[in-house]
């Protein structure tokens, strides 16, 4: 069972060695890198490589990591209790399973994707060492114990917003993807717009580089927002002229899909008045 990348994906040799390593290991893969870099859809490409289904975890900042083991609803037995209802016999009944549960008990080895791991509090990678290196975990309620059935491959993403426990960080083999080199970007374009010019695709990417290199820039635009851009200059059929015109005034055409904030829209508007009076 090895990733080598998909026709949708372009991974780099360290990326799929990264996954491999991870798999053989049997230990949660942590990815890391800029927003818009393919991090998710990683996960989504291995299990589709592979040929397995995915369970996704997406974390939000109020996510607890009970919620991926289960949920115990005692206002619901309790209401039911009220009413009479039969139900509340059996206490299995007001158990929700969490994304972990599901992925230990599916019958087939999957895919485990833990999204955006650093949104959620600090303690919650902590909270989790047991069950991931385990593989299991109890409910108190039933006083079951749930076991993997099949070890799942574990993905977990964070986008460095905060630092990760070095305990957590030692049960990971970790990966940092870097930002793709003028080359291997021409090659995820083409994935995404098959057929684009070379021409208008080397001027953009010169000038996109460009933009991200650019002192100041407080959000330097991703992999994803340069293929946004790009589907805009072909849907508005822009030339590589059209680019080179806009070059010159440093302010980039379709600039809303590549600069995020006022403050880097702002900075190049200032780029823009300066190169205007210089050209006088």
């Amino acid at each position: 069972m090895r990733f080598e990348g998909t026709d949708a994906y372009v991974a780099t040799e360290d990326l799929t060695m990264a996954v491999n390593a991870a798999v053989a290991l049997e230990r949660p893969l942590l990815v890391k890198g800029e927003p818009g870099t393919g991090k998710t859809e990683l996960a989504r490409q291995v299990a589709e490589a592979l040929g397995l289904r995915m369970i996704e975890w997406s974390i939000k900042s109020t996510t607890k990591a009970q919620q991926g083991l289960y949920e115990y609803d005692a206002v619901s037995r309790l209401r039911d209790s009220q009413l009479g209802d039969e139900r509340v016999n059996d206490v299995s009944n007001y158990i929700r399973k969490g994304k972990l549960w599901q992925a230990f008990e599916a019958g087939e080895k999957i895919v485990l994707l833990i999204d955006e791991v650093d949104k959620a509090d600090i303690e919650f990678p902590n909270d989790l060492l047991q069950e991931l290196d385990r593989m299991e975990f109890h409910v108190y309620e039933t006083g079951e114990t749930v076991q993997a059935r099949h070890r799942p491959i574990v993905i977990i993403t964070s986008n460095n917003e905060k630092e990760l426990p070095d305990a957590f960080l030692r049960r990971c083999f970790f990966h940092y993807i870097r930002f793709p080199e003028p080359e291997v970007l021409k090659k995820i374009v083409e994935v995404h717009h098959p057929g684009i010019k070379q021409e208008l695709l080397s001027v953009a990417l010169t000038q996109f580089y460009e933009i991200r290199e650019q002192p100041g820039l407080k959000k330097k635009p991703s992999t994803s927002e340069v293929l946004d851009w790009l589907k805009l200059l072909l849907a508005e059929d822009m030339d590589p002229a059209d680019l080179r015109r806009e070059g010159a005034n440093a302010l980039p055409k379709l600039h809303g899909a590549l600069l995020k904030n006022e403050q880097d829209v702002h900075l190049f508007e200032r780029l823009a008045f300066m190169a205007r009076r210089q050209g006088r």
